[in-house]
């Protein structure tokens, strides 16, 4: 993972990826246990001032951290839908799809005169 950045960039994406997720279930984001335990979590551990919070930072990691891995589920899920197999091929279909043609052999099995 590279670097962490701000947390209000890191809180963006988190919203970002759960409008996602809620356009995909059809229910508003702000209603699913996954928002009120971010609002939570970071408003818990705000710092104001000059403080310095080893926690904050903490969360900030984990918080990247999730951001990476519901990022990496929904482009994983957008090219298994876009490049995962349509079930099993003939063998003159394979053949066409790389540019080649299967011979016809007269007189040679399955050829009637």
């Amino acid at each position: 993972m590279a670097a962490l950045g701000s947390p209000a960039r890191t809180w963006r994406g988190l919203l970002r990826e759960l409008r996602y997720l809620s356009a995909a279930t059809g229910r508003p984001y702000r209603d699913t246990a996954a928002y009120r335990y971010l609002v939570k979590a970071f408003r818990a551990h705000r710092v104001t001032g000059e403080q310095l919070c080893r926690a904050q930072h903490e969360l900030h990691f984990q918080a990247a951290a999730y951001l990476c891995l519901l990022r990496s589920v929904r482009e994983h899920v957008a090219l298994h839908r876009e490049f995962h197999g349509q079930g099993e091929r003939s063998v003159e279909e394979s053949a066409g799809l790389v540019g080649l043609q299967l011979p016809r052999q007269p007189g040679g099995k399955g050829w009637e005169p």
